[in-house]
């Protein structure tokens, strides 16, 4: 069944065609993703279908009685709302009594029992205790606890959070998301891809996150030279059949190439008075001329830059201890940087890793210890605070005052136009003054900014926010052959994975855990230690209700047979934590393989078990 259909959508701003004549709809279930390059209209669109936004020409036509919903990237709310107000809206009973139940139950024991009591009398009789769950586990997944706090206090990337938590709790057919994972931590991304696929709902979404992409959405719309493309299957298909339909194009160019050079010298040769014949060949030629002018793919520019040396001392970290308002972020952590490192960083919000960066760039000190770096390391770092650009330059005069030409990784010198002609910054843009950029634009300037100054360790903040999948391929693709060093902390598992090679994973204990592998081999990881974990529970979940059901007759002594199987279970207790602090050992030694940590991982979990099993026992012969 058809949810809505736009037809024929046309819209420009300031005179630029972004799109024509753009036919989109979407059937009942569909979860299709809008991807295009930064400027080409996928946010505009979107305000087009949700009504927030009129077209030039053309009309969006919905199902009777849809029920919709719209996530914007930047929601508005009202000056001195709460965030109980902005989530559960007054006029809504059900969810109005969902929101008191919710910050009732915030406040603990310092509730009333009896407006408690009155509240959940409300949701029975109104059967709200299924939006009641499904408002607990979007709240708690979203980090949402203070009902109470002003909006206006909050960061734009909690107003981001609560504008998804209200949009998830409400009970809407269609939703339309527009960077539904901007400042989301992994953890939340994982789980929001997850509730989206398996709800039963219509979505319509704009993300540059491709494995969210590829779990979420079963169809694919691209906007390209104004013009829209659907593909029916995830993104790794899409990928694809993008490629076979920009090789056909590339073909028919080409043709029509060859064709037109030969038909324009027959214009040239004919007379001005001229047959029905050749006046038919004529309105042709216009059609062959208007293919072979038409935009052609470029082949892809593979390029490294040349990079300043870099000594055999790089950057040392020796006991680093840092803590915020009680809250122990990094405890005794020391590591030693190799030449060509690329390593990721992992943590949820408010976990240190930002904090980690500045300490490195000695932006921020640490309670404890010291950063050693070496003297031929050059630094670029970039980070969302960093971004200071002139507004009144135009983007080539920008790039030109740190440098003329640029050195490439073979010795060649290009001129910076051409770099800039690889990140996209074609020869009208690179006119154009920094203000009139996108936020996408301005940040990729900015990122070619610092590699403009050929440093040999990047230091990255979230390089890919508001980057679209374009440009974040190009980015993959340069930093791929880069040479020097690399930290960076980026939400996107895809980029990480492609880029670095190992992972520091901050707990939000002060721990910070070294990882060999990308995120996905994280994960992997993390997954077994979770199963392992679980069994275990289960096992002794499972004696205690045996010991419960058995409730066995103390006797007064041990048995012979008993005495000797305390003693033996003694003697296997010290020599499994013998095994085990090897395994740990074993654990904590950065070189070890892949392979290596992923089996000690599984044999520390089965010696725990083990451990825990005896241990039950032990205590049952002490008992007795």
């Amino acid at each position: 069944m058809n949810i809505f259909t736009a037809e024929k959508i046309s819209k420009s701003f300031n005179e630029k065609a972004l799109f024509s004549d753009l036919d989109i709809s979407l059937n009942e279930g569909q979860k299709l993703a809008l991807i295009a390059a930064n400027g080409s209209g996928k946010t505009t669109l979107l305000r087009i279908i949700a009504g927030k936004d009129t077209p030039d020409s053309g009309k969006v036509s919905y199902r009777s009685d849809l029920r919709m919903g719209y996530l914007e990237q930047d929601p508005f709310f009202a000056p001195g709302a709460s965030i109980l107000d902005c989530i559960f809206e007054p006029g809504h009973p059900v969810l109005h009594a969902i929101g008191e139940y919710e910050r009732l139950l915030a406040l603990g024991e310092d509730a009333d029992p009896v407006d408690l009591q009155n509240v959940m009398d409300t949701l029975d009789s109104m059967n709200g205790w299924d939006y009641e769950a499904r408002a607990s586990e979007v709240l708690g997944r979203l980090g949402i606890h203070d009902l109470d706090k002003p909006v206006n206090q909050l960061s734009g990337g909690q107003k981001k959070r609560i504008s998804l938590a209200r949009l998830l709790i409400e009970d809407h057919e269609l939703l339309l998301l527009d960077e539904p994972t901007n400042h989301l931590d992994l953890d939340m991304i994982e789980w929001l891809e997850n509730y989206l696929k398996r709800q039963n709902k219509t979505i319509l979404l704009i993300s540059h996150d491709r494995y969210f992409l590829d779990t979420v959405c079963n169809s694919i719309a691209e906007i390209e030279d104004g013009k829209i493309y659907t593909y029916n299957g995830g993104y790794a298909y899409y990928l694809e059949k993008k490629e076979e339909r920009e090789a056909q194009q590339r073909a028919t160019v080409d043709k029509a190439r060859n064709t037109y050079r030969k038909e324009l010298e027959w214009m040239r040769r004919q007379p001005k008075a001229r047959t029905t014949k050749s006046k038919s060949r004529q309105e042709s030629f216009y059609d062959v001329e208007e293919v072979a002018k038409s935009k052609k793919t470029e082949t892809k520019m593979q390029m490294t830059m040349q990079m300043n040396r870099l000594g055999s001392k790089i950057l040392e970290l020796e006991n680093i201890c840092k803590s915020y308002d009680g809250k122990t972020l990094m405890k005794d952590f020391s590591y030693t940087f190799k030449r060509g490192e690329k390593i990721g960083l992992i943590g949820r919000n408010g976990a240190g890793k930002s904090t980690l960066l500045n300490i490195i760039m000695e932006l921020t000190k640490p309670d404890q210890g010291k950063v050693k770096s070496g003297e031929t390391v050059v630094y670029g770092y970039y980070s969302q605070q960093g971004m200071q650009l002139p507004e009144d330059k135009r983007v080539i005069d920008v790039v030109k005052d740190i440098a003329e030409y640029v050195e490439t990784g073979n010795g060649n010198w290009i001129a910076v136009s051409q770099f800039l002609n690889h990140f996209n910054f074609s020869g009208a843009k690179q006119h154009a003054f920094v203000s009139k950029l996108s936020g996408g634009e301005k940040k990729r300037l900015y990122l070619l900014t610092i590699l403009l100054k050929n440093p040999n360790f990047l230091i990255l903040d979230e390089p890919t926010n508001d980057l679209d999948i374009v440009t974040l391929n190009i980015l993959e693709e340069f930093l791929e052959g880069y040479q020097g060093c690399m930290l960076m902390v980026t939400h996107d598992r895809y980029f990480m994975d492609r880029l670095v090679d190992h992972v520091f994973v901050l707990d939000g204990t002060g721990v910070v855990k070294d990882i060999h592998g990308n995120y996905t081999d994280y994960r992997e990881l993390f997954e077994i230690s979770a199963k392992q974990q679980a069994k275990l529970d289960k096992a002794k979940a499972e004696k205690v209700e045996e010991k419960i059901e058995v409730a066995p007759v103390k006797k007064s002594k041990l048995s012979y047979k008993e005495q000797r199987e305390l003693e033996t279970i003694e003697k296997e207790l010290e020599d499994l934590e013998v095994k085990k602090k090897g395994i740990v050992e074993l654990m904590n030694d950065t070189s070890q393989s892949h392979d290596a940590l992923a089996k000690a991982a599984i044999d520390y979990q089965k010696i725990e078990e083990i451990i825990d099993l005896k241990s039950l026992r032990w205590l049952e012969l002490q008992e007795k």
